[in-house]
């Protein structure tokens, strides 16, 4: 079974590490990584880019009917970040009461357990965001 655990962090290494892609012709940086630029397409060099994890909230919605697995932590807000490299993605926002959260909230990303999967209980963890210390 432990192999099937190393596997699962290899092919995501995005989720663990905020690790996206840089075209290097055009500058433009990809999240989650892409194999291609959609602006250079063939003219592209395409390499791994590791983001700082700061952003702001884009937009967001707190969620109160939790799926199964999730009960525990509602309502959770999960937002719409904008990164300050560009892209924006989706995550939880932790740390912080829901009725805080606000278009333009600066925040920083966070590595959380994410749920307990199955009988064995496999922790899985990935990148969460709260709000960036002043």
């Amino acid at each position: 079974m432990t192999e099937g655990i190393a596997l699962h962090w290899r092919l995501i290494q995005p989720r663990y590490n905020l690790v996206g892609t840089e075209c290097r012709t055009c500058g433009g940086k990809y999240f989650p990584p892409r194999n291609i630029c959609p602006k250079c397409r063939r003219k592209s060099r395409i390499e791994k880019y590791k983001f700082s994890g700061k952003g702001e909230v884009f937009s967001y919605t707190i969620i109160r009917a939790t799926p199964k697995g999730f009960e525990y932590q509602k309502p959770y807000p999960v937002a719409v970040i904008q990164l300050v490299e560009g892209p924006k993605i989706t995550a939880q926002i932790v740390d912080c009461n829901p009725d805080e959260i606000k278009v333009g909230l600066k925040v920083e990303s966070c590595f959380r357990k994410i749920i307990a999967d199955g009988e064995e209980g496999i922790i899985r963890y990935a990148y969460k965001f709260k709000k960036q210390k002043n």
